[in-house]
């Protein structure tokens, strides 16, 4: 399809009263296809509606250009046809009436039979034939809009825009109009921009979503292609498995943006006291049971006894919000799985790099591979079982759950099953679901199991729904599980907060490592502010646990961040084919492990600093090679072929 419409850098500043200024809208591009029906999406305020106005020739940017076929739209006219959600019909003219007068302004040329015709037909196509005599307070609020489309539809505009059409109606009624609509516009082959404020409508009638950031200087965040073919009916369309993800995936950006709209509002600036350059803290976090450390500190006060008396714990649903975070700049630090910041540093899947800091290992395990019961009942118990189980079910898709591509749950996952002679990009298909979602999707069905942290393993066993098949402990025992995350500009901006920040978590951690804190940290975690569940559901210690593929989280021991785990990590991201091996690797990690930060704030704490480095052995009996990576990396059979590349990061802005 040629491209009917194109927005070129496209600035809107308003004037304000007083002589200042608003930046609505800054460096937006976008290109419409002849036909296409794209909907603007984004909260209150992010110039959606500025933008129609714009390409409507309403309005003119401030900067940029917006033409049409080629040509720059300076004004208005009828060949771009906009409908208002208040109506806008002439309170003294019929239905016919109405939209007669649109067709005979501009549709002179026509015969008047043939116009008549036309009209009649508009009035027959949505439905009015009963209604063409009456005047607009007499018809319904459906009925009133079915009048605009009509007379925007009568004169064959080459675009139709659509400002919220259906946002006054009740839900039967827009249902029935967005029916219509798609049938009208497939019919004629519109090309359509629609602002809307509901994910649902923009998903069944869209080709495209374009969705919009908070002012001001809004800008286009994410553009979503919907691949629901046509024609489509609202309750089909549910059906369809791009349904959910597409409006999971909106959903999310309109909670991101706000969130970040709330932490803008508040006070800017970082505050310094007690020596440090920084002490009013956004950390972000994702309520598992490896959050305890944060939470302990939080609670117990360990944060304020190191001088960091404004910390707020920022609850993120899934890993993405904490990259999200991180990448933005609006989280100062975050519990992340131990391969995200690496993940950030080397712009895995053609991100931009975002160099990381880690300084702390925050816990130790805690994760497992669980089955449904299904397969459990099936006696599936070990990856070679699930390989044969897999060779009898080819006729079927097998999903698996993880929470990211960087997580230890994914690479546990991954080296599991290629173990066991199953190629995880092949024979089964690994699904990114956010840890909480894990036991709704194996409960439907819609998955075979997960690799997640706890409590969600043993949530699946205690509700019947699954069963653990292989633990940490199994796969390798005592691995990073979750870690401290900065940004590299952030280590170097705040140095003293940051060794505060580790000594008030060291602490924390060995806090929850006491037995006899139990049950008050299970109680604190259960709390609504953190899992928000039965404190049945929360085990910490290995003394506490009764099968032994229970979490065993470790929260004092093997804290210091390693290099030689963390080069394990590169490996299996290569592996996967999720980064390029760096050929700077050695750069890399001395500056992603920020060793003399944990080194300073254990020996200040007066803890033993000694490191005896040990060898990764996993479950299937091999070694990790840490002083030839590429020759490891070489000899497994099932990997993705993968490139070597020097990953260029910014240089520190200040010495590590």
């Amino acid at each position: 399809m040629s491209v009917l419409v194109a927005v070129d850098q496209l600035e809107k500043v308003f004037q304000l009263d007083g002589g200042g200024e608003y930046l609505a809208l800054k460096g937006i591009d976008l290109t419409i296809k002849r036909g296409e029906f794209v909907s603007l999406i984004g909260h209150s305020g992010c110039g959606k509606s500025t933008l129609l106005n714009m390409v409507a020739g309403l309005d003119l940017p401030t900067e940029g250009v917006v033409t049409l076929e080629g040509q720059r739209i300076s004004r208005p006219g009828p060949d771009k046809m906009v409908v208002f959600q208040n109506y806008s019909l002439l309170p003294w003219l019929t239905v016919r009436q109405n939209i007669a007068l649109a067709v005979n302004r501009v549709m002179d040329k026509m015969s008047k039979e043939d116009r008549r015709a036309l009209i009649e037909q508009q009035i027959e196509m949505v439905g009015l034939k009963a209604h063409a005599d009456k005047r607009p307070d007499l018809l319904s609020g459906g009925q009133k809009q079915r009048v605009a489309i009509a007379r925007a539809l009568a004169i064959r505009p080459k675009l139709l825009l659509l400002d919220e059409p259906f946002g006054a109606l009740d839900a039967l009624t827009r249902g029935n109009l967005q029916e219509q609509l798609m049938r009208m516009c497939e019919e004629y082959q519109v090309t359509s921009i629609m602002v809307t404020h509901d994910v649902d409508e923009a998903v069944l009638l869209s080709d495209r979503i374009v969705m919009l950031t908070n002012g001001p200087g809004s800008k286009i965040g994410q553009i979503l292609e919907v691949d629901i073919p046509r024609p489509r009916k609202r309750m089909e369309v549910v059906e369809h498995p791009s349904y959910y993800s597409l409006r999971s995936e909106m959903i999310y950006f309109l909670n991101q943006q706000k969130r970040i709209k709330k932490l803008r509002a508040r006070p800017l600036g970082a505050i310094a006291r007690h020596g440090l350059e920084k002490v009013n803290l956004d950390i972000g976090y994702v309520p598992l049971v490896a959050c305890a450390p944060l939470a302990i500190a939080k609670e117990k006060g360990f944060f304020q006894k190191h001088g960091l008396d404004e910390v707020n714990l920022v609850r993120e649903t899934s890993w993405r919000g904490i990259t999200d975070g991180m990448r933005g700049g609006y989280l100062d630090a975050a519990q992340m799985p131990s391969g995200m910041p690496l993940w950030l540093t080397l712009g895995a899947r053609d991100k931009p790099s975002t160099p990381m800091v880690t300084s702390l290992t925050l816990t130790r395990n805690g994760n497992a591979i669980t089955l449904s019961k299904t397969l459990i009942d099936q006696g599936i118990q070990t990856s070679t079982d699930f390989r044969a189980y897999l060779k009898e079910t080819r006729d079927r898709p097998h999903r698996f759950g993880i929470v990211h591509r960087s997580s230890m749950h994914n690479l546990l996952l991954r080296y599991w099953l290629a173990a066991g002679g199953i190629d995880p990009d092949r024979d089964v298909v690994l699904k990114t679901i956010p840890p909480a979602q894990m036991l709704v999707d194996l409960k439907a069905g819609t998955i075979d199991g997960f690799c997640v942290g706890d409590p969600w393993n043993l949530r699946a066993e205690l509700e019947g729904i699954g069963g653990v098949i292989a633990s940490d402990l199994e796969v390798w025992p005592n691995h990073p599980g979750k870690v401290l995350g900065v940004r590299e500009d952030w280590a170097n901006a705040y140095p003293n907060t940051h060794i505060a920040l580790v000594k008030a978590l060291l602490q924390a951690g060995q806090y929850c490592a006491d037995p006899s804190h139990t049950a008050e940290i299970c109680e604190i975690l259960a709390g609504r502010e953190y899992l928000g569940m039965s404190a049945a559901y929360i085990r910490l210690n290995p003394a506490d646990h009764a099968k032994t593929h229970d979490s065993h989280h470790l929260f004092d021991r093997f804290c210091r961040p390693s290099r030689t785990e963390q080069l394990w990590h590169i490996v299996q991201l290569a592996r996967w084919g999720d980064t390029p091996f760096p050929r700077n690797w050695v750069e890399i990690l001395e500056r992603l492990c920020r060793l003399s930060v944990f080194s300073t704030a254990a020996r200040e704490l007066g803890l033993d600093t000694s490191y005896q480095r040990h060898p990764i052995e996993l479950f299937d009996g091999s070694r990790f090679n840490a002083d030839n990576p590429i020759d490891y990396l070489n000899q497994l059979e099932i990997r993705q072929d993968f490139t070597m590349a020097d990953v260029i990061l910014d240089q520190p802005s200040l010495a590590a």
